[in-house]
């Protein structure tokens, strides 16, 4: 086995096998993109939303992420379906109004739950 030098380390470590395949990146804000890796520095994708049972690919053109804000990185088989197949795909009006929908869910459980606590159930 021949090392000519740390580069070749870094070369094996880089994104460079990545490069022209299809990948999701998840992001450290929970964001998972999607897209084809056309170079270090440039991420044409798209955003995959998803609540409960829908989701939508809202398409961000030419993205640029930073490094420290990548979580993980996997590459997508393009022969493959990606989702299971009882998931629907709306449009990205939809998916926002699913969004809304959800967050004041979430709110009015969190409101509901503050209002509950002078019972002290416990």
């Amino acid at each position: 086995m021949s090392w000519s030098g740390p580069e070749d380390v870094l070369l094996s470590t880089s994104l460079a096998s990545y490069l022209d395949k299809k990948l999701l990146v998840l992001l450290r804000d929970g964001r998972k993109l999607l897209g084809i890796l056309r170079s270090f520095d440039q991420f044409g994708a798209c955003d995959r939303v998803i609540v409960g049972d829908l989701y939508c690919d809202i398409p961000l053109g030419l993205y640029v992420i930073r490094g420290e804000n990548v979580v993980l990185i996997g590459e997508l088989d393009l022969e493959r379906e990606e989702l299971p197949v009882h998931m629907m795909c709306v449009s990205a009006a939809e998916i926002r109004r699913a969004q809304k929908a959800e967050r004041d869910a979430t709110d009015l459980k969190g409101s509901m739950r503050k209002r509950m606590e002078f019972l002290d159930l416990d």
